[in-house]
């Protein structure tokens, strides 16, 4: 590892389930977003139940194809709808 870090922001149930809002996730290259999805379930094995979680990166929504870089911000939450 090189210290290269992403910024990660949690946000309504997903917070709630990992106990936290925000954290450093090491990050030694770039990755997909469905890979860091991927990587955050293992180590926080309760966010199975939150299906669907949806990402954005620097504060632009993102598909699981997305590439994360290091020194990037990823947010992560659920799907949200209005009426």
């Amino acid at each position: 590892m090189n210290g290269a870090t992403i910024d990660l922001l949690y946000f309504a149930r997903v917070a709630e389930l990992t106990g936290k809002r925000a954290e450093a996730w090491p990050l030694a290259g770039p990755t997909t977003g469905a890979e860091l999805l991927a990587a955050l379930t293992a180590h926080y094995p309760q966010l199975g139940a939150a299906r669907r979680l949806k990402l954005a990166i620097n504060q632009t929504h993102a598909k699981p194809e997305a590439e994360i870089r290091p020194g990037d911000e990823v947010a992560v939450f659920e799907p949200v709808t209005g009426g």
